[in-house]
């Protein structure tokens, strides 16, 4: 069984027992949340499709805890000029489980 939520604006395929990686949530280390836009819900044999969601399903998941990802490097380089410009950033994310689909 798995379904697709959608997370912070961004959809994501989810199954029982799966950890994500989705941008900063507001919700503290060891809460449990839960994700009401399921846009679709299969089992295998049979597939739910929302129109634009699914209704009354639901998605449990809960937060494993915040960390921050790789370094990203974004440099400016105009030639000619001599304009060179470097600046450096963390994305911050949540790892989630996802506890029950249903």
């Amino acid at each position: 069984m798995f379904a697709i939520v959608a997370i912070s604006g961004k959809q994501y395929k989810v199954a029982k027992g799966d950890v994500l990686l989705v941008d900063r949530l507001s919700e503290k280390e060891g809460e449990t949340i839960t994700l009401g836009d399921v846009f679709l819900l299969t089992d295998g044999a049979k597939t739910k499709v929302g129109k634009p969601k699914v209704a009354g399903v639901t998605v449990k998941a809960k937060v494993l805890g915040h960390e921050k990802g790789e370094k990203i490097d974004v440099r400016r380089f105009k030639s000619k000029v001599r304009y060179r410009k470097s600046v450096g950033f963390r994305p911050q994310y949540t790892r989630l489980e996802i506890v029950s689909i249903g």
